[in-house]
């Protein structure tokens, strides 16, 4: 096992995470690199690291549902091994400014023993996904995310419906809150009411410092421009994204989110900027495979990544999820009718330095 507590970056830490974290920053979900025949490919993992860190993201969430859950199975055995070398590659030029998030799923035994691994090899905080308790009570997964963060800051996590999310109140998210290792929300539930409910959750429990993020990748400009308090306050943002989208054309992901914050900064948020949320839906729409209820997300992003070089192919941990009929050419057409929102020219020059051992 690699222990990168004893770094120098890890002694920095616990004092600068949390601040970059809460300063908003575009964070990617990473792909797991497959070759057509389904082994895993190193190289293109290190490769698709070395693109987010160079294209300015802020971190990185590893593990997590664009990783594929199947990483988490003891038979697959790819949990350590990719989050070892995410962690690795975001330190190899010596001075990391990449907030490192690992997925943790299962039961509470089984999470608690993947915070603690993800502690050992440095990580920041975790992403807690609730999809092994469907029907639980609420009291339950709550004292579940408690176990958790006993171990490292938790990272709550809203997920849509459709690949296995589950409702959770407001008054489940007001209590969440109260949990002192909570650092933050991921709010992906693709609801406009159920991301209400968190933010007025968590506005209700009291505490200002847990920072949101948005991960309802079909809305994520509006997320990010519009004030989340009450009338009469300082105003308070969800302030960055950690999403699947993100994984793709990631440096104009960067450009888009400094923009936001320039004219979040300046009180005018304009029209130009407010226009690129149908461009960038629409995309979204098409690499998520929205219209089949997202049958063919994990393809549809690797997809985009193979035709730039990044991965080897498309191919998932289980064979039977393909690109959905139609899909392909969907992407097609929507990344050339917003080729503002394409990032090829960036990762062209820097391929093959990318790919290098």
């Amino acid at each position: 096992m690699i222990n990168r507590q004893n770094s120098r970056y890890a002694v920095e830490n616990s004092r600068n995470w949390r601040e970059r974290f809460a300063e908003g920053q575009v964070i990617p979900a990473l792909p797991l690199a497959l070759d057509d025949g389904g082994k895993y490919s190193e190289c293109h993992e290190r490769a698709l690291v070395r693109y987010y860190r160079d294209a300015g993201a802020g971190g990185l969430a590893v593990g997590v549902h664009s990783t594929q859950f199947e990483i988490h199975d003891k038979g697959v055995g790819l949990y350590q091994p990719v989050l070892e070398l995410a962690a690795a590659v975001a330190e190899e030029k010596g001075d990391r400014a990449m907030v490192l998030i690992a997925g943790v799923i299962g039961g509470t035994g089984e999470a608690c023993r993947e915070a603690a691994l993800a502690k050992d090899l440095g990580y920041d905080a975790v992403l807690a996904g609730l999809t092994a308790f469907p029907d639980a009570p609420e009291a339950e997964l709550l004292e579940h995310l408690r176990e958790v963060a006993s171990i490292l800051p938790v990272i709550g996590f809203y997920l849509q419906d459709p690949v296995g999310g589950r409702f959770l109140s407001r008054d489940f998210w007001r209590v969440f809150a109260e949990i002192p290792g909570v650092a933050g929300v991921k709010i992906a539930p693709f609801n406009r009411y159920r991301t209400l409910d968190v933010i007025k959750g968590i506005e209700a429990s009291g505490r200002t410092d847990i920072v949101l993020y948005t991960g309802n990748d079909d809305n994520i400009i509006p997320d990010l421009v519009t004030p989340i308090n009450g009338e009469g306050k300082e105003a308070r943002f969800i302030r960055g994204g950690l999403l699947g989208q993100w994984g793709v054309w990631t440096s104009r992901a960067c450009t888009l989110l400094e923009r936001i914050k320039q004219e979040r900064e300046s009180g005018a948020i304009s029209l130009e900027l407010l226009g690129q949320h149908v461009g960038l839906t629409e995309c979204n729409a098409a690499i998520f495979d929205a219209v089949n209820a997202f049958a063919g997300v994990l393809p549809g992003i690797h997809y985009v990544l193979h035709k730039q070089g990044l991965m080897p192919g498309i191919r998932c941990l289980d064979p039977s999820l393909r690109l959905s009929p139609g899909q392909r050419e969907a992407i097609d057409v929507a990344a050339g009718r917003y080729a503002f929102l394409c990032d090829d020219e960036f990762v062209e020059p820097r391929l093959a330095d990318w790919l290098a051992d």
